[in-house]
């Protein structure tokens, strides 16, 4: 199913470079050059449940995973309400420089659906998201300390306590299944390759911010989004 919903998409933008359209394990993420911007189209089996939850079908092994993308749209919803403007903003800031990542980075992988969850669990944690930096900051610091290895889990539809316990080292929770682990498949060494990067990306912001002249601010933010970044 995923490799025709990609030869689909293939033709619907027919200027894209192969690599553009990839099948993923339940999707087909469509990669926008100009805006750096990834979309993940998601074919659903509903089956008539009154949340509209359906089953998402696994390209490796055909086995099923249930979800529901209103009640996801509803959990990200809350979280944008909460910092109007702010969190989608720096959402997209996040995924820009994960996705500089892994065209620098060999061995780099971070999801862009687990980007959103940390940033949701700094958010219920209070993070000020209006203030870019200081944001961004929280987000890498949170990384390097952690190494992803705190469970991350949120309580919007389920109790924590329906979370199955589990020894991998990367524990981030679908908020709409408690049985999904969306990072299941992260070893500790992925880990470890995404904290290193954070590590790097922090550093070079509070060298942008102890910057004394303009060229230096720049230079350093570059080391985090890369030459594009003008400032």
């Amino acid at each position: 199913m995923l490799t025709y919903l990609a030869d689909k998409l293939k033709k619907a933008f027919p200027n894209f470079k192969p690599e553009q359209v990839q099948p993923q394990t339940y999707s087909v993420t469509v990669s926008f050059v100009g805006s750096g911007l990834d979309v993940d189209v998601v074919p659903i089996l509903y089956y008539g449940d009154k949340d509209w939850k359906g089953n998402l079908v696994s390209q490796d092994d055909g086995s099923f995973l249930e979800t529901s993308i209103p009640m996801h749209l509803d959990f990200a919803k809350r979280r944008k309400n909460a910092h109007p403007k702010h969190f989608a903003q720096v959402v997209r800031l996040v995924k820009f420089w994960a996705r500089r990542m892994k065209q620098e980075q060999e061995g780099f992988r971070f999801k862009s659906f687990m980007i959103e969850l940390i940033l949701a669990r700094l958010a219920d944690q209070g993070v000020d998201f209006s203030d870019y930096p200081e944001a961004l900051q929280h987000f890498f610091t949170y990384l390097a300390k952690t190494n992803l290895n705190e469970l991350i889990v949120f309580e919007d539809n389920y109790s924590a306590s329906t979370v199955p316990t589990s020894t991998l080292p990367v524990r981030i929770i679908d908020p709409v299944n408690s049985a999904n682990n969306v990072a299941k498949l992260y070893t500790s060494n992925n880990a470890l390759v995404i904290s290193n990067a954070a590590l790097d990306a922090g550093d070079a912001i509070d060298s942008a911010l102890a910057a004394t002249t303009k060229e230096l601010t720049i230079y350093y933010w570059q080391k985090v989004f890369g030459p594009s970044f003008k400032g």
